[in-house]
């Protein structure tokens, strides 16, 4: 798939996301970034996994728990909307998911393994995907998106975040 969503396909604030992905199909994109992230996450220690960069934010380790879930969250999005399934998608609040889950008990090398599985499959995914069926659309979070405009929120979530992780956490 080539070409980027227009304005019509997220509300606006997912181009913050959308805006970060470059101008290209987007599955290579996604295999792209894979290939970018991968050494960056490795680079990262269990002790400094654990580093927050100032008080009352996210560790590391609930950084890409949260890059993880998203991903997730907009693939299944886009699966739902792709196969035009009915009805509207719930909000997902990304502070309750975290509050969920006991971060620390997990060791860093779980995360950067799940980011690489998750990723792989979100790539399969996509990569399958039939012409018509990335202009479909539904409503989550009483916000309209196309399957297009998840892929790319996806692909330029983790930019964002990836981008957060170099600039403020390493």
């Amino acid at each position: 798939m080539t070409g980027r969503p227009t304005a019509s396909e997220a509300a606006p604030y997912y181009f913050t996301y959308i805006d970060k992905v470059p101008d290209q199909n987007i599955v290579h994109a996604l295999e792209a970034q894979l290939d970018e992230t991968l050494p960056l996450l490795h680079r990262i220690s269990e002790e400094k996994s654990l580093h927050r960069y100032a008080p009352g934010k996210w560790n590391i380790r609930e950084l890409w728990r949260h890059v993880n879930d998203t991903e997730r969250l907009f693939v299944f999005r886009a699966l739902w909307f792709a196969r035009g399934l009915p009805g509207v998608l719930p909000s997902f609040d990304q502070d309750l998911a975290i509050a969920a889950v006991r971060c620390d008990e997990l060791p860093w090398a779980s995360y950067v393994d799940e980011f690489r599985e998750i990723r792989q499959a979100s790539i399969s995914f996509f990569r399958t995907l039939q012409d018509d069926a990335w202009t479909r659309s539904g409503t989550a979070s009483d916000k309209q998106f196309t399957v297009k405009a998840c892929a790319y929120i996806v692909a330029g979530h983790v930019a964002h975040h990836a981008a957060i992780l170099r600039d403020k956490y390493l």
